[in-house]
């Protein structure tokens, strides 16, 4: 008689490695002083596969658009009210990110709450974030310490009482709760009333702003300031000590061209993203304003018919003067299950650089970008005439808006080629912004607006309002120019070249150059929103 052997089967194995894999974890994350790109990688890794998300709600807006779509998102009074939400969300094989500001073990409750899952028997983890403690004042130009000094201490507001003077500098979390009486308190405890004192408010943000003064005379200094202490700014780290003296010759952050200046882009969100990081990266608070929407067209044999020509050979050359052409080819190519290998044999032409870049996405490089002015008469400018010898086919598609072209397909008739002009999408006005946009664009509450082409300034004004007075104008080109000043804005600024980098890159060197004559001056730097409301600038 054979003995029987107890084995596992296939689907037994199956189920196990499934079961496994639903277990559950909890990871506390720091999300760093406010800055989202000051998130560590392993930090936005885990909340783009999180399954809840418990975070106070300032913190949690930050880190929104890296979540996924299934992603719960919780507010930390939830966990108030139910402590065991946690426990209870990672047993059921779900990953819980619980996200701090700052770091997790740094003045905050991170180490009981993995307690809490150590004692449950729930595997964690925990990932450091940035604290605000050296964050903050590194972005404000503070060194903590030195080669020839490494003491350093962090206490909150709420003991300041039991912060004697020390040879190194005090760092103070929670400041925004009176820096004057904390100012005093220093002193009373044996601090010189001369030593250099620094509060910095919204640390590592666009919003930050940071006053200097000496801890004998903090109200004072505050007032001076224009800093009133009656009203909330926002969550505030100080420094106490000789190291705050360094400030002068280190502050990097909010001496960008353009820090803290709030600056309207009138494009999608799509294609104002190349612009909006440029921005970003010049201390600049972009916001976006569509002001057109794209829809498909009316009927769409027209652009099922291209693609089939494309296919086939039917064309020598496809010129895209627009982001949206190439979208509409790119997903109509994947309607059919078809991607960039199509266009083997098939030259490509690309009207400007983000156009080229929305290509090159797709896996296409093209092979005629204009130079000079980037524009369908820039691109007719350098396009090459038809050569019945080197060319075998002398067809041109052209797949565009219902908005005509006429002054490109003219040129390419005249080299020769046949164009075939195709709608591939349609631009319609898009909805007016919310009231407080239109009220901030007509009432001077942006400090510059960027105009990339004609049409968006129509458009804009047509949705929402002219912009102030007091709001810099900055236009890709003389024909965008001549269209604001049609409209009786008078351009600040124009980029020596018609791209979008160039444009950008001409703001900012007009903001240091503001920021440079205020120095020269001795006087304090004044965004343009924040001038004097009544001064109306003369159209010249």
């Amino acid at each position: 008689m054979n003995p029987t052997v107890a084995a596992s089967s296939p689907t037994d194995d199956t189920a196990t490695k499934a079961a496994a894999a639903r277990e559950g974890w909890v990871a506390f994350v720091g999300a760093g002083p406010g800055d989202e790109s000051l998130l560590t990688v392993r930090a936005a890794d885990l909340l783009g596969r999180a399954d809840l998300v418990v975070a106070r709600p300032e913190v949690a807006e930050g880190v929104r658009h890296l979540l996924s779509p299934a992603a719960v998102l919780a507010d930390v009074a939830d966990l108030d009210a139910d402590p065991r939400m946690i426990v209870a969300a990672a047993r059921a094989g779900k990953l819980v990110v619980r996200l701090y500001a700052g770091d997790p073990l740094a003045f905050a409750a991170g180490a009981q709450d993995a307690a809490a899952c150590a004692k449950a028997g729930v595997r964690f983890e925990i990932v450091p974030g940035l604290p605000a403690a050296t964050a903050v004042p590194a972005y404000a130009g503070i060194p903590l310490t030195s080669e020839a000094r490494a003491d350093i201490r962090v206490i909150h507001a709420a003991e300041i009482s039991r912060a004697p003077a020390g040879p190194g500098p005090l760092v103070i979390l929670g400041a925004e709760a009176g820096p004057a009486d904390i100012g005093k308190m220093l002193v009373a405890a044996g601090w010189p009333d001369s030593t250099p004192f620094a509060i910095t408010w919204n640390g590592t943000t666009t919003a930050q702003q940071t006053v200097v003064c000496a801890l004998g005379s903090v109200a004072a200094d505050l007032k001076a300031a224009g800093v009133s202490p009656l009203t909330t700014y926002g969550p505030a780290v100080a420094v106490a000590g000789e190291a705050v003296s360094a400030r002068d010759s280190l502050s990097w952050f909010e001496t960008k061209p353009l820090f803290g200046w709030r600056v309207l882009v009138p494009r999608t969100k799509e294609q104002a993203a190349e612009v909006s990081l440029r921005l970003r990266q010049y201390g600049a608070v972009p916001q976006e304003v569509p002001t057109i929407a794209v829809e498909p067209p009316r009927t769409p044999q027209q652009m099922d018919r291209a693609v089939k020509g494309l296919v086939t050979g039917r064309y020598q050359w496809i010129a895209f003067t627009s982001v949206n052409a190439v979208r509409a080819i790119r997903e109509k190519f994947e309607e059919y299950g078809l991607d960039a290998r199509a266009f083997a044999g098939v030259k490509v032409a690309a009207v400007g650089e983000q156009t080229a870049a929305s290509l090159r996405a797709f896996g296409i490089v093209p092979e005629l970008v204009p130079e000079g002015e980037q524009s369908g008469e820039g691109l007719a400018a350098e396009w090459p005439p038809y050569d019945d010898v080197l060319d075998p086919i002398n067809r041109v598609l052209l797949p565009r808006a219902d908005i005509a072209t006429e002054a490109l397909v003219a040129r390419l008739t005249e080299l020769g080629w046949e164009a075939e002009d195709v709608t591939a999408y349609r631009t319609v006005r898009a909805a007016p912004p919310p009231a407080p946009v239109r009220e901030a664009i007509k009432g001077g509450g942006f400090d510059a607006a960027l105009f990339t082409s004609s049409s968006t300034v129509r458009n804009l004004i047509g949705i929402a309002g002219k912009p102030h007075a007091l709001t810099v104008i900055a236009a890709i080109g003389p024909q965008t120019a001549k269209t604001a000043a049609e409209f009786g804005l008078r351009v600040d600024v124009m980029a020596p070249t018609p791209s979008v980098t160039a444009l950008v890159d001409a703001l900012a060197e007009h903001g240091a150059g503001l920021r440079k004559a205020a120095a020269e001056a001795g006087e304090p730097m004044r965004r343009p929103s924040e001038r004097r409301r009544g001064a109306r600038r003369r159209h010249r």
